[in-house]
């Protein structure tokens, strides 16, 4: 395929493409063990040749099963496109509307090589994060966004492009729903058997709602944690010669690389795919690796007595590496680590997201198809050991976290020793990320707001990072709590080292955490720098699901709300639908995310600024809403700086009027009204 123009033509049917298999050279998404019985994979076969003519399904037919077969899904390989999948400039995509092309752009980035974890498979990041479930859907989708009007929207359900209907300009253009799948049906291995036979999907966050832009979000936001990790625990603004030990180099926790040497820490990584941890090396992310254990111990001792900053993958098991760092304070009394946390893609264990200590890399892969039981059993008692040696540890000065990942609740699963005696169910032995370094921060209002410049022009996103340093100066100038001063503070120093970094992967995009006040400040700015021609072309306004709003997870982003509502999603479905009708370009909202199927409900959006008045009017109406829903949910829960924070926005928006919550003191009450 050689151009965009025909890449938005429709399926290619006349003549058939080629069918080029799998590619050799790219990384590929494990094999899946949907254990389908006849009449559903028969089902699974049917559901896929419907998107194509009567006279082409009998040579795709055996195709197809061979497939799902071969690799437990029907991807459709044949109809993967030649021409090169990458964020074109905007004005290249033949399309009737500009909101239109900024979604092609969007969506094309997600599936680069460059920033996808298997591109072939349409997975972006997390293991089975999809953007569409097969490539017929992404045709599809690419030919109605070509021909929509300003009057119509397209309508996404789990992939699938149901079509384009009638609406008004002020609608969304899109509206994306990923795994929507009835509470009791929405277990794990229901959700194999559904993905399998192309009904449901998994979106994670921003693969599914198009909004991904490359591992640069998930670097800032361990910048952050990692940075507030050596404030809380460790008492210590500068970590210079401080150890943080991790693991996971893939589409996500391949950031922890950078971040490590941005807060100016010695970084030890654990990863077990070799092309993953050598990715990660020849971007320069990684600044050294060995696969020796020996040599890890030495070269992490060496760092740490220079106060070099580090970044060192170790190519084997991180519990290989967490049992080591515990021998070495055993026998030496040397505790040689001070911070730690997991990202491996602990929310899906037993597909490729975590692989057990007891075998290698590609054993592992090969027991997980033939016999599942088995890789499930090795995979719990890996966790149970690494549970144990970080509890070795942690009795020194030494702090762990869940990084929102599933790591300790598929820990406790497996039976762990990661109970936390007398609390409630959203707690364990260690916090989670967002209990203890990150929840203060979302309840000022504080999370990861971000913008893709769609001309593909460098010089764009260097004028859109003069204008939000400027803005946050400019915040901080006019006064503000110390709070807030501080998280503003950390992200001017974050523009400054993402610049200097070169944290670009995929599409010009760029990352920040900002509050209510300065989301909407920074859009003005940038929609200002259109119409007067200093932004060459639209920016597109996004943040990741995880953020003060947009996602219900217990295990994370709600894990610090302890009125026991952190189960509860109202939160997150009342953002996808007040940003639909506030002036989102488009809206999505997922079950899953982060923490696994089945665990979360999160949503997101897409706004395009095009320089005119109508633009600007939408950004201060959704942004304002997008923050301050958290913020009041945050506030009614009992959270203080919430309180604060919602009460000042009040007597700056008149309009916004929030039911405040009333201290109840006095336990004693509630104990003599509670007596029988």
């Amino acid at each position: 395929m050689s151009s965009l123009q025909a890449l938005c033509s429709g399926l290619p049917l006349q003549p058939l493409p080629e069918n080029p298999g799998r590619w050799a050279g790219v990384p590929h998404a494990p094999v899946r063990t949907p254990s389908l019985s006849p009449a559903e994979e028969q089902l699974a076969l049917r559901n896929a040749l419907r998107y194509f003519p009567p006279d082409v399904q009998e040579l795709l037919a055996p195709e197809f099963a061979q497939e799902l077969r071969l690799y437990g899904h029907i991807y459709m390989y044949r109809f993967c496109p030649a021409m090169k999948m990458r964020a074109y400039p905007i004005g290249q995509y033949p399309c009737r509307t500009r909101a239109a092309a900024a979604i092609m752009h969007m969506i094309m980035n997600n599936l680069d090589p460059a920033v996808a974890q298997f591109p072939q498979e349409l997975v972006t990041y997390g293991g089975n994060g999809q953007v569409f479930s097969n490539w017929a859907q992404f045709w599809l989708t690419m030919s109605y966004l070509s021909q929509m009007t300003e009057e119509q929207t397209l309508v996404m359900y789990s992939g699938h492009p149901l079509g384009l209907f009638p609406s008004s300009p002020q609608a969304p253009r899109l509206v994306i729903t990923n795994g929507m799948v009835i509470p009791n049906y929405s277990s794990r291995t229901e959700y194999e058997k559904l993905f399998a036979v192309g009904v449901t999907m998994y979106g994670q966050m921003t693969a599914g709602s198009y909004c991904y832009i490359g591992p640069q979000g998930i670097v800032h936001g361990t910048v952050l944690t990692v940075l507030n990790a050596g404030r809380q625990y460790l008492g210590v603004k500068d970590l210079a010669g401080k150890v943080f030990v991790t693991s996971g180099l893939g589409g996500m926790s391949g950031a922890q690389a950078k971040a490590a040497v941005i807060v100016g820490c010695i970084g030890v990584i654990a990863e077990v795919d070799k092309a993953a941890l050598m990715k990660r090396h020849e971007q320069g992310w990684l600044m050294e690796v060995t696969d020796s254990l020996d040599h890890c111990i030495e070269r992490l001792r060496e760092a740490r007595k220079r106060k070099e900053v580090l970044s060192l993958g170790y190519h084997g098991n991180v519990v290989d590496l967490w049992e080591r760092l515990v021998h070495e304070l055993d026998t030496t009394g040397e505790l040689l680590v001070d911070l730690g946390s997991d990202q491996t893609s602990c929310h899906n264990p037993f597909n490729g997201g975590y692989y057990p200590v007891q075998l290698g890399f590609a054993e592992a892969q090969s027991l997980m198809a033939s016999d599942p039981a088995a890789f499930k059993g090795l995979v719990q008692e890996s966790l149970r050991r690494q549970v144990s040696a970080i509890n070795r540890l942690a009795k020194e000065n030494f702090f762990f976290w869940d990084y929102g990942n599933a790591f300790l609740l598929e820990a406790q699963r497996a039976g762990a020793d990661v109970e936390k005696k007398g609390a409630n169910k959203t707690e364990f032995r260690y916090p989670s990320y967002v209990q203890h370094i990150m929840g203060d921060i979302f309840s000022l209002g504080f999370g990861p707001f971000r913008w893709v410049c769609t001309s593909g022009d460098p010089q764009d996103l260097a004028v859109t990072d003069e204008l939000a340093t400027s803005v946050l100066e400019e915040a901080i100038a006019d006064g503000v709590n110390p709070a807030v001063k501080m998280q503003y503070m950390d992200n001017i120093r974050w523009i400054r080292e993402a610049t200097k970094h070169r944290l670009v992967v995929g599409s010009q995009a760029r990352i920040l955490y900002s509050d209510q006040k300065g989301r909407v400040a920074i859009a003005v700015a940038f929609n200002q720098a259109i119409a007067h021609g200093k932004i060459k072309a639209p920016v597109v306004l996004s943040r990741d699901h995880h953020d003060v709003s947009g996602t219900d997870s217990p295990f994370r982003e709600t894990s610090n709300i302890y009125d026991g509502s952190a189960f509860c999603a109202d939160m997150a479905v009342q953002n996808f639908v007040g940003d639909a009708f506030r002036g989102a370009t488009w809206v999505a909202l997922h079950n899953g995310g982060g923490v696994g199927w089945g665990e979360v409900i999160n949503g997101g959006f897409g706004l395009v600024l095009d320089g005119t008045q109508e633009a600007e009017q939408k950004a201060k109406m959704m942004l304002s809403w997008d923050v301050s829903n958290g913020v009041a949910r945050r506030c009614w829960s009992g959270n203080r700086k919430a309180y604060e924070i919602i009460c000042q926005t009040m007597q700056d928006n008149k309009g916004l009027v929030v039911t405040l919550p009333h201290e109840v003191a006095d336990e004693h009450m509630l104990q003599q009204a509670l007596r029988p």
